[in-house]
């Protein structure tokens, strides 16, 4: 049987978009690439939740973007963080520090 992959929690999205884009500016194949590497394949984020994601944070003016050429020569629309969206991300770090941490309690994990 198929190991089945979990769905990302509402609101996760966003903070995992908002700290890859504190590594670097990235287009958005990169951002979910980047994602199911650093989480070694248990996290996958579909185009489907990730492009209406990066329009809603880019809405909010957390990131901003723009266009450029990647090293193949392509144009690709690359997101890159804002300062207002950093101050978010660690708003968002420390709101998942109490949510992880509660839900460990409740599991007799902490």
């Amino acid at each position: 049987m198929p190991k089945r992959k979990p769905d990302l929690l509402h609101g996760t999205l966003d903070l995992l978009i908002l700290r890859s884009l504190d590594l670097a500016p990235m287009h958005g194949w990169a951002i979910s690439k980047h994602i199911q590497a650093v989480s070694e394949d248990v996290l996958e984020v579909n185009q489907g939740s990730l492009y209406p994601a990066l329009y809603r944070l880019e809405g909010r003016g957390w990131i901003r973007a723009g266009w450029e050429t990647t090293a193949t020569g392509r144009k690709a629309k690359v997101y890159a963080l804002t300062r207002t969206g950093r101050r978010e991300l660690a708003h968002e770090e420390s709101s998942w520090a109490a949510f992880s941490l509660a839900v460990n309690r409740v599991l007799g994990t902490a």
